[in-house]
């Protein structure tokens, strides 16, 4: 089963529909993924923009809808309720005024929604870039209990083959506390599509073949998760074919726990994870799911500006599957 599959499964099965707000709302890739999630009855799409434009829009494209949901943020009646939540969300002091002006944007209205439970996730990024719409949800949702960063993985599926990579989107250079935070919000993305978390802290160098400032932070990175995570399999450094390879780990890490049969893929820094990500893609028609922001208390994707109208439809089944997780962690 391919992880859209699963997710879709997981979310139609839940005992609510999720609402999931586009700020694109008059982007026909976003208007016929909403139709399809709508008739699905997969999500309820809330769809921020012009209720005129996108009604208009909807009846060209003859495009039809379980319940058609548009909330226009220059017409919102209740903004000073928004205002007041977006300052009480914010760390520092801001001027009500300006907030007023600021949640005019699209980006930081849809994640206002989401911040104060109108909403359950937000998808952008058709026509915004990625700062434009992670920088709201740094802003205001913040980070999950317990985190201190946000990342960003990438599942890679490949027929029944299903692996995560990260940090491949946010983190330039990560120290080794965040490299095992990191690690553990991308085993909790591992578990949501039934992957039994196996995690390999990588390196140019395997259990010390080679001595660098660059190979001790990975190191150190394994041994706080280990510490932190004991009942988790992981190990580090480890070079990629030690990590992947259970012939090369009986050689070279034959002490190792996950014995060459990682499926969590930990990258040291920010330019070899997404370097990786893409080769994988390319050269090893791998599908690259994401970037799936990971470590936000409510959910936030982002879109390619490439994306076309299956891409929203599967980062929003993403994004409900989220929040779905998210509610059944808090009512454990």
């Amino acid at each position: 089963m391919s992880v859209f599959d699963l997710l879709k499964n997981k979310v139609q099965k839940s005992h609510r529909k999720y609402q999931i707000v586009f700020p694109e709302g008059d982007d026909l890739r976003i208007l016929n993924a909403a139709s399809k999630l709508s008739l699905d009855n997969v999500v309820k799409p809330i769809l921020l923009g012009s209720s005129t434009k996108i009604t208009s829009l909807v009846q060209e494209q003859n495009l039809t809808f379980r319940e058609l949901v548009i909330i226009d943020p220059a017409h919102y009646e209740n903004k000073a309720a928004m205002v007041q939540n977006f300052i009480n969300a914010r760390v520092k002091k801001v001027d009500p005024t300006e907030v007023a002006e600021t949640v005019k944007d699209p980006n930081y209205f849809g994640t206002m929604l989401v911040e104060m439970g109108l909403a359950d996730g937000m998808v952008s990024g058709a026509t915004h870039s990625t700062a434009a719409t992670v920088r709201p949800a740094l802003q205001l949702i913040h980070t999950a209990k317990g985190m201190k960063r946000v990342s960003g993985s990438f599942i890679m599926e490949r027929h029944d083959e299903k692996y995560i990579f990260a940090d491949c989107a946010i983190n330039l250079d990560p120290d080794s506390q965040t490299l095992a935070e990191i690690a553990y919000q991308s085993v909790k993305t591992a578990q949501m599509i039934n992957i039994d978390p196996k995690v390999a802290f990588l390196s140019f160098s395997t259990k010390g073949s080679a001595q660098a400032d660059m190979v001790a932070k990975v190191e150190q990175a394994a041994e706080i998760f280990k510490q932190q995570h004991p009942d988790i399999p992981a190990d580090g450094e480890l070079q990629f074919d030690a990590a992947f390879v259970p012939e090369v780990a009986a050689k070279k890490a034959p002490e190792s726990v996950i014995k060459g049969r990682a499926n969590i893929f930990i990258f040291p820094e920010l330019q070899s994870g997404n370097i990786s990500y893409k080769i994988a893609q390319r050269l090893g028609n791998f599908a690259a799911i994401g970037p799936i922001l990971q470590g936000l208390r409510k959910p936030v994707n982002d879109l390619s500006r490439g994306a076309n109208t299956q891409d929203v439809y599967n980062i929003a089944v993403l994004t409900a599957a989220q929040a779905l997780i998210r509610d059944e962690e808090n009512e454990a």
